[in-house]
């Protein structure tokens, strides 16, 4: 270690260590990394045994003779070499450039690799982190256009989110599995039309999970362009769905006219928007009407004032079932031997006292027909199932966990589809007209 004064004339070179190569070998530069290090070195001489601590230290901050004659005059030469080691790198900075050469620790280096601005700013933790389950940044899909009622579904389940549109069901699957979107609103019953069957094929087929559930009540409206009447009405489009809600509320209107399905309800009302259909009226709702600029014939159409639509939120991962809160959880199963095991299944959630709020059957896509010899008959054809089951437990509960352990025992096929809370919220009928 060199000992340095003020006026020991020191240069910063001499304090960086350098590399001799042994003979034939290639000399290298131990290159930008500069280390400088200051310290004080003590004359063993001078030292006893009473002044030396057991790190083999001086107790004393006496540094005469060395650095200076106080701790004041060893932190002043410290800063001078920092001072150096500042103005050599300015020097650098404004010898080197793009393509030109380059000093560091007085050797003339070339800039190899020059830096482009243009390439992709790298990913950082805060890229990584999940989205929050309620906020602004929250993306969730949903089938339709803007001003359907999965919209309002989105809206209701993740307040302040940003919905994304869809234009089938398939998509929104695929927008969540893709990370396009974090969370997807699908419905998947509706009281007066029933179950959306291509949801529950969906949900088969694809690894999502469900974490939860929104019931929203349908409110329905006849939408037509600005001065166009109901007699002039020649045809009526909408979803399935919808259409099949509104049949008899039609019909008392006294509307003789030809009704046509189309994908969701609020594309129908942007159907006649954009085309400029006077003979046309769409049945959607009345936030559709004023994103598209159509005038409402009449509120209220379904035919049950009491129609609510159940949606599902579906995730890539599934939450961690509670107890503390009432819990739902949707599983679905298949027997080889068709429904002949039905009664054992639903016996296993019976003798626990769980309650079934939803059985629903969808024919084996794989195998629909199971063929049955019987010697008297012949060769009978049934169709095979699989079984959707929705009950009000949670996975934590052992109830339910014992339940589904039965019921594995009488199935060749069990999936959970999700465990996850229900919608508690207060509900009320639509408004009638």
């Amino acid at each position: 270690m060199h000992t340095i004064t003020p006026s020991s004339g020191v240069s910063l070179k001499s304090l960086v260590r350098q590399t001799s190569p042994p003979p034939g070998q290639i000399n290298r530069f131990v290159p930008a990394r500069l280390v400088v290090k200051c310290g004080y070195r003590f004359d063993s001489a001078n030292t006893n045994a009473s002044t030396v601590n057991t790190n083999g230290v001086p107790a004393s901050n006496n540094f005469a003779g060395h650095v200076g004659a106080s701790r004041a005059d060893w932190q002043s030469s410290c800063a001078i070499l920092a001072s150096k080691v500042v103005s050599q790198q300015q020097d650098t900075e404004k010898t080197g450039g793009a393509g030109e050469i380059t000093v560091v620790n007085g050797h003339k280096t070339l800039d190899l690799v020059p830096i482009d601005n243009n390439l992709p700013k790298p990913l950082t933790i805060t890229d990584l982190s999940p989205a929050p389950l309620h906020g602004s940044q929250l993306r969730v899909a949903y089938q339709g256009v803007p001003g359907a009622y999965s919209e309002a579904a989105a809206g209701k389940a993740y307040p302040k989110c940003e919905a994304i549109p869809c234009d089938q069901f398939e998509v929104a699957f695929q927008a969540v599995e893709l990370w396009i979107a974090d969370r997807a609103v699908l419905p998947v019953e509706n009281s007066l039309g029933g179950s959306i069957h291509r949801n529950y094929d969906l949900l088969l087929r694809h690894r999502l999970h469900i974490v939860g559930e929104v019931q929203l009540p349908v409110h329905h409206c006849l939408l037509a362009l600005p001065g166009v009447r109901k007699e002039y009405l020649t045809r009526v489009i909408s979803h399935p769905q919808a259409l099949a809600q509104c049949e008899l509320t039609l019909t008392k209107l006294g509307l003789n006219v030809v009704r046509e399905a189309v994908d969701d309800t609020a594309g129908a009302a942007e159907y006649i928007a954009a085309n400029n259909l006077r003979d046309t009226a769409a049945i959607a709702s009345a936030r559709a009407a004023e994103l598209y600029g159509l005038q409402i014939l009449s509120e209220g159409i379904q035919d049950d004032s009491s129609n609510v639509t159940r949606f599902v939120m579906l995730a890539r991962e599934p939450i961690i079932p509670r107890t503390d809160r009432p819990f739902k959880t949707s599983i679905v199963f298949a027997h080889d031997k068709g429904t002949s095991v039905l009664f054992k299944v639903l016996s296993a959630f019976a003798f626990r006292n769980i309650s079934l709020t939803k059985i629903e059957s969808r024919p084996h896509r794989n195998r629909p027909i199971r063929l049955v010899d019987d010697a008297n008959v012949g060769t009978a054809k049934h169709f095979e199932y699989m079984f959707y089951v929705d009950f009000e437990a949670s996975m934590a509960d052992v109830r339910a966990q014992n339940a589904l352990a039965e019921v594995q025992e009488f199935t060749s096929f069990l999936r959970v589809l999700g465990s996850y809370p229900m919608d508690m919220t207060p509900w009320c009928p639509s408004r009638e007209e």
